[in-house]
């Protein structure tokens, strides 16, 4: 401090348009905002990076998460077309069960008829 009253103390006085207290206060609010306020603004900066970087961190882990889960439900339209196939052959296989019967006896006929004509016949 002592320095910046030598300072003020050898400026002509015809050039100094204010008064001595005028300077002291101006130097004396500098202080207070070099040793302060400075300081002050560069932890909450500080605070501020960090934050950021925290929710960097946690938007980065909440993506792979997304991805995840959006990997692992990615079969589900496939599950819904397996169950429309899946109707579809519950449909079929009743159709078959009430046809099976008359094929049962189409194939029991043609059996009789097999074992007729193969009567008949005469080895050599």
């Amino acid at each position: 401090m002592g320095v910046v009253l030598d300072y003020i103390a050898n400026i002509d006085p015809s050039v100094r348009t204010l008064p001595w207290a005028v300077y002291a206060i101006w130097w004396t609010m500098l202080a207070v905002v070099v040793v302060v306020i400075v300081p002050l603004a560069i932890g909450l900066l500080h605070r501020t990076l960090r934050a950021a970087l925290s929710i960097r961190r946690y938007l980065d882990e909440m993506l792979t998460a997304g991805v995840g889960i959006a990997e692992n439900t990615s079969s589900i339209p496939a599950l819904k077309d397996t169950i429309k196939v899946g109707s579809g052959m519950v449909e079929t296989a009743g159709r078959l069960d009430e046809h099976s019967g008359t094929i049962a006896q189409v194939l029991a006929t043609r059996a009789k008829e097999a074992q007729a004509s193969g009567a008949g016949e005469v080895t050599s």
